[in-house]
């Protein structure tokens, strides 16, 4: 009888999360154990790469079909310690992934009913290599550790699509979307941690995500890069709307990040909740090269940049109580993946599914209909995914061969709902003639600086096709 007992309260007295700043070791343990408690609902993996000095990126997904994207459910992403020595993300980040697991073995329905609608992956990690200099070195300095093993900077080391992007704008080029094909030269080897970051946004279509930072307290969205070049320069993107409202969303459900009365950080100790507790990236200042653009602009994925605090690394006794000031902020912002519309779109004949068909998006709410001219593509299984504020919006699906097919969709407010549908059944076109459009292998390497430069640019260009790939290229880790 006593051992009855003793079974039926084992899983009451569970390993409770264990508050302090967990190492390169304990990391892929802490995941592991979430996954031991939620076997079902859980996948742990890794990154195709690893870092510098050979440590796995460490990866964790939460669905109710691990290792699978399921059609019409949005896929989720949050990374954290990109600069090895802001370590703050990393925590709350294995914090996350335990309390989701607990409670959804809770029978919570709010986290069961995410789960069961969102496919959320969770890197705590980006940069393993920096955390462990930072630590070393005591994690007081605002710069030790928050490179790479090579001394470089993540955040800067994307390929810059920006520069692509104003230009198409000032030749009126219409191609607005996916541009890491049009990356002709790379000024900066591409390091193994930003490379396996480019592999795994181009392996699974990620709809919405943000990565994680410190040094202050504020949400920032795209454009982070100027368009004039100046270090300082509001540069609205075409969803700038979409960005501010999901920039709001992170900050007003965070305990302070919005409050106008709150201390500030810096040397002039600014405090970003005079604004809201967002900034438009280049308004604050100026970043080539960096991350939060490069989804925007390589893929269908709308990411901002969260700063959690002042304390680039903060003491371990502090993190019950930051998880308590970002807990709801973080899943708050995880449901804005099913804002705007989605849909899939097939051959209307056949029924086949159309991958890489092109959803164009006129908001039509005022008297002036503006077109935004960023558009995102449908992917493998046919189905997409396009954020949106509420509003009314033409919604235009484009496929070469086929007939364009236009809807008109009235976007409303919806907490906790999956995002409105909106099926495109495309004719094809009796009057198409299938022109000899130029191909990914039509890159003039010429131009490239030398051989390495033009073996880093193929294997982006690799990557780049990889979007449409059923299953992503990743492995499972060694600890699964």
């Amino acid at each position: 009888m006593g051992l009855v007992f003793l079974f039926i309260l084992l899983p009451i007295f569970a390993k409770a999360f264990d508050w302090k700043h967990h190492n390169n070791k304990e990391l892929p343990e802490i995941l592991n154990e979430v996954h031991a408690k939620c076997p079902e609902i859980t996948r742990v993996y890794t990154l195709p790469l690893k870092s510098v000095l050979g440590v796995p990126l460490y990866a964790i997904e939460f669905s109710t079909t691990p290792g699978k994207h399921r059609i019409l459910v949005p896929e989720f992403k949050y990374i954290a310690n990109m600069h090895g020595n802001e370590v703050l993300g990393r925590e709350l980040m294995l914090k996350l992934a335990d309390y989701l697991c607990d409670k959804y073995n809770e029978g919570d329905e709010n986290i069961k009913k995410l789960i069961s609608i969102t496919r959320i992956h969770i890197l705590p990690s980006m940069n393993p290599d920096g955390w462990q200099r930072a630590t070393e070195t005591g994690g007081k300095d605002y710069l030790i550790g928050r490179n790479n093993n090579n001394s470089v900077d993540l955040n800067r080391n994307f390929p810059n699509l920006n520069r692509i992007m104003f230009s198409n704008e000032e030749s009126h080029i219409a191609h607005n979307n996916h541009l890491l094909s049009m990356v002709d030269r790379l000024t900066q080897p591409i390091q193994p941690e930003t490379k396996a970051v480019i592999m795994w946004i181009m392996a699974i279509p990620f709809v919405l995500s943000a990565n994680f930072h410190g040094g202050d307290l504020v949400a920032n969205y795209p454009y982070d890069e100027s368009r004039s070049g100046a270090m300082t320069e509001y540069t609205q993107s075409p969803d700038d709307h979409t960005f501010r409202h999901l920039a709001q969303v992170y900050s007003t459900n965070h305990v302070d990040m919005s409050d106008p009365n709150r201390k500030g950080c810096g040397y002039d100790g600014y405090n970003f909740g005079k604004q809201g507790g967002i900034t438009n990236g280049a308004a604050w200042y100026s970043v080539d090269g960096g991350m939060q653009d490069f989804n925007y602009l390589s893929s269908n994925d709308f990411e901002i940049t969260v700063e959690l605090g002042c304390k680039k690394y903060p003491e371990a006794e502090s993190l019950p109580e930051e998880w308590n000031r970002n807990k709801d902020a973080l899943l708050n912002y995880i449901w804005e993946a099913h804002i705007g519309v989605k849909g899939v779109v097939t051959n209307g004949i056949s029924g086949e599914p159309l991958s890489n068909t092109i959803i164009h998006v006129k908001n039509i709410t005022d008297s002036n209909p503006v077109d935004i001219m960023h558009d995102v593509t449908s992917v493998h299984g046919g189905d997409y995914f396009r954020l949106l504020t509420p509003g009314q919006y033409e919604v235009t699906a484009f496929q070469s061969g086929f007939l364009p097919e236009t809807k008109v969709v009235n976007v409303e407010n919806r907490p906790f709902q999956e995002a409105k549908r909106i099926d495109f059944k495309l004719l094809p076109n009796p009057m198409y003639e299938n022109l000899d459009t130029k191909s990914f292998q039509s890159q003039d390497y010429n131009t490239y600086q030398d051989e390495e430069d033009k073996h880093e640019m193929q294997n982006l260009i690799i990557y780049n096709r990889l979007a449409n790939r059923p299953e992503p290229v990743l492995s499972p880790s060694s600890y699964s």
